[in-house]
């Protein structure tokens, strides 16, 4: 007899590629997952221009594509890019691009005219590289998630920070406070998770043509004699949150505890934060923190176990959302 066609029964296998910013963390990764990173040539032509090859076959494979957007930035975000394409020319079955720290996630809507949406830009960028998957960690804004075509799975840093204070400071009376009143949501989230403490923010003005300045801010809510947990997404040259930090001080804070997931780090942010009166700052390493930008009441906490459980589900074809208590 005849057979029209032929059946197999579908292999899958998971295969973790690394970019050249921050490979202690893909390696890390690749530990929790009990895999190793593919090894791949990478290097640069005279002219700056970026060239990739897998030195083993990816056909047909489920492809984690991992690089945290650190300075030099674009070039990140180009080698990502180009990792994402030979992967797509090379038959990958499906690729997930893994960014822990999204690259021009502030730009994700126009303030004044004439201004670019850079965060959708990226977004069209990858799936035109052939993404089939965004994985990020703590998106600057929810929205982001709606720029991509196809699905973002939203990691949030919040429960692994949350923890890591409720642990180290259960005895305090917490005030969670928000760094401006933008991100009042995501404070009331912390608060929550520590067991329903009591809410401030820090009220200030920007001068809107010149960023990273603040001109005026004032403390709304109860800190007096209590520990304030001062909540943000991410750290670029700690203007913002220092300032904060001394005009919770002012108020009458007992002790500052300051809490991010993204620690860019910029320029002078190290000094400030080192000098600003915090008793803590708790960062993770979505981004790698070079040992000259370190201090001595900096904590850094690993998201490596939170984006290997995530990359698991996803290859698995289980539930992210589980990760997070339904709320991802």
């Amino acid at each position: 007899m005849t057979v029209s066609a032929m059946s197999a029964t579908p292999k899958k296998s998971l295969k973790l590629f690394s970019g050249s910013s921050h490979p202690e963390l893909a390696e890390e990764v690749a530990k929790q997952l009990d895999v190793t990173v593919t090894p791949q040539a990478a290097y640069k032509f005279a002219n700056g221009e970026i060239f990739v090859r897998y030195d083993e076959s990816v056909r047909g494979c489920d492809a984690f594509v991992i690089q945290s957007h650190c300075n030099p930035l674009n070039d990140a975000i180009m080698e990502q890019l180009i990792m994402v394409d030979a992967l797509k020319r090379a038959s990958a079955k499906r690729i997930t691009v893994v960014m822990p720290f999204y690259g021009y996630a502030r730009q994700d809507k126009k303030h004044k005219g004439r201004e670019p949406i850079s965060a959708r830009l990226m977004a069209d960028l990858f799936k035109t590289a052939g993404a089939d998957r965004i994985m990020a960690v703590d998106l600057h804004t929810d929205q982001i998630q709606g720029f991509f075509d196809g699905p973002v799975d939203h990691l949030m840093a919040q429960k692994l920070l949350a923890g890591y204070i409720r642990d180290t400071y259960a005895n305090e009376q917490i005030t969670v406070v928000s760094p401006d009143s933008g991100r009042v949501r995501v404070a009331e989230k912390w608060a929550d998770e520590l067991g329903g403490t009591p809410l401030a923010f820090i009220h200030k003005t920007r001068d809107p043509n010149k960023p990273n300045q603040v001109v005026a801010n004032r403390v709304v809510g109860d800190v007096e004699g209590r520990l304030c947990v001062l909540v943000d997404d991410m750290i670029d040259t700690g203007g913002t949150i220092t300032k904060a930090t001394e005009q919770l001080i002012a108020a009458g804070a007992k002790d500052v505890i300051i809490a991010a997931t993204h620690a860019v780090l910029s320029g002078p942010a190290a000094e400030r934060l080192s000098s600003c009166g915090a008793k803590e700052v708790v960062l993770t390493n979505t981004l790698p923190i070079p040992e000259e930008r370190r201090f001595p009441n900096l904590t850094v906490l690993s998201i490596a176990p939170l984006v290997a459980e995530a990359i698991h589900q996803v290859f698995e074809d289980g539930s992210v959302t589980s990760l997070f208590d339904g709320r991802a």
